[in-house]
């Protein structure tokens, strides 16, 4: 029902707001939209009307608390009739398409379509301009945690140099419990899965695909600089092993999924971008290695701020939902106000570094030949590629420990103080071509101070 209210003695109409998507998290922005409504026109300064929401099939179950009425699936037709657009049916396409038409036709959008965002988000942006409307995305990255809008705005008279977090719930879940339960990779999976935590096609999250949209998102909003899925590194945590689990554990760490966006400086002084997301072990003694479950928590290093860090769930329909109505109040309020928010900031366009010039450090695991002289032979290897040893640790299998000829065998655990990425891997690749070495059992990085 359309509802007006009165401020100084002026009506102001409802802003019509239309909702693209309800599955989980459009389900409970539905429902607070309408539960809500009365506070929510006095926090914006005029009433939102939920005119309408465009789903596929009309005859699915949609749960209860939301008048049937509302369904449609004719979004182009809502779109005319929207000041507002709500955008959560994620994928690429019908949603792009969706969202041009939208601001095209002067409405502000709110999504949190982070691939969409990776891929396509400079088009869109150019397209919000355009139509002088605005486009919002918190829920984009991080579900509930209020994010995005720190860093673009709360920090945007300081000098991000860091971005380091868990930004994936599902990843964190199924290495937590490898960690804690003693669980296997699939056994792990399986479970994130049946509690909900996980799609039945696990991949887009153990492939770190969309902890790479996310990177994407936040270095582009950290330095001032467009970044895309393509641009960033990305490993999954599909080859994480009991055994690395079980190294991260001697040498004091956890094994985590970490999204690395940096400011780096190259070596004649000009700067770049680094963006990458991988597993990595992480000291107990960094905050992060103890964020559980599907929890996620970001850090951010700025240069007068100091470190920030931001913790809370990462995913889930309530939780999306109120970084979707943060943004929806903020996109209203503006609108009332006559004024627009803060918009796409690419004046830096720093270029983006390969991974090879990361700097990082390595835990190595290696196999190696039980006689005198291998542990010298390894380490003039390593000295030779410029990366120096922080620490080694070695222990003689058990007796039935020999190889094909009957000679003992031995577990030589390595972590390399820092060294850019190409020199540590060029490393790796050497030892495994030495004779006293049967084989590279696990490499892996290692990030965060101890």
């Amino acid at each position: 029902m359309s509802r007006q209210i009165t401020s100084q003695g002026v009506t102001v109409e409802p802003l019509k707001v239309a909702l693209l998507g309800s599955g989980s998290v459009g389900t409970q922005v539905a429902r607070l939209l309408t539960a809500h409504a009365e506070e929510l026109a006095l926090r914006v300064g005029a009433p939102l009307e939920l005119i309408g929401i465009a789903v596929r099939r009309l005859e699915v179950d949609r749960g209860a608390g939301i008048d049937p009425s509302l369904f449609t699936t004719d979004a182009p037709e809502l779109l005319k009739r929207a000041d507002l657009v709500i955008e959560l049916i994620g994928g690429i396409e019908p949603a792009r398409t969706l969202i041009l038409d939208a601001l095209a036709s002067g409405a502000s959008v709110v999504t949190g379509n982070k691939a969409l965002l990776a891929e396509h988000g400079p088009e869109l942006y150019e397209a919000a301009d355009r139509g002088g409307v605005e486009l919002y995305y918190e829920a984009a990255v991080a579900g509930a945690i209020p994010l995005l809008r720190p860093i673009r705005e709360s920090l945007a008279g300081d000098r991000v140099q860091r971005v380091l977090g868990i930004v994936n719930g599902t990843t964190n879940y199924v290495l937590d419990k490898m960690d804690t339960a003693g669980l296997g990779f699939a056994e792990a999976v399986a479970q994130a899965q049946a509690l909900g935590y996980a799609e039945a096609d696990p991949t887009a999250d153990v492939e770190g695909y969309d902890a790479a949209a996310k990177a994407a998102i936040l270095a582009s909003l950290a330095f001032h600089t467009r970044v895309s899925a393509d641009d960033v590194h990305r490993e999954g945590i599909t080859s994480v092993t009991a055994a690395d689990v079980a190294s991260a554990k001697a040498i004091g760490a956890v094994v985590k999924m970490l999204a690395i966006c940096e400011r780096v400086v190259a070596a004649d002084g000009s700067e770049g971008v680094s963006v990458r997301v991988h597993p990595a072990m992480v000291p107990l003694s960094h905050p992060l290695a103890s964020v559980r479950e599907a929890f996620n928590a970001v850090f951010v290093e700025a240069e007068a701020a100091g470190e920030l860090m931001f913790y809370g769930r990462g995913a889930g329909g309530l939780p999306t939902a109120s970084a979707v109505l943060g943004d929806l109040v903020s996109a209203a309020r503006n609108r009332v106000g006559g004024s627009r928010g803060p918009g796409e900031s690419t004046y830096a366009q720093l270029p983006l570094r390969p991974m090879g010039e990361v700097i990082t450090r390595y835990h190595i695991s290696l196999e190696v030949a039980d006689r005198p002289g291998v542990l010298a032979t390894v380490s003039k290897v390593i000295a030779e590629h410029g990366v120096s040893i922080e620490t080694v640790r070695q222990q003689q299998f058990p007796a039935a420990g020999t190889d094909a000829g009957g000679q003992d065998r031995a577990s030589l655990v390595v972590v390399t103080h820092s060294a850019t990425d190409a020199a540590l891997e060029a490393t790796v690749s050497a030892l495994a071509g030495l004779d006293s070495v049967a084989a590279v059992v696990g490499v892996m990085r290692v990030e965060g101070e101890n």
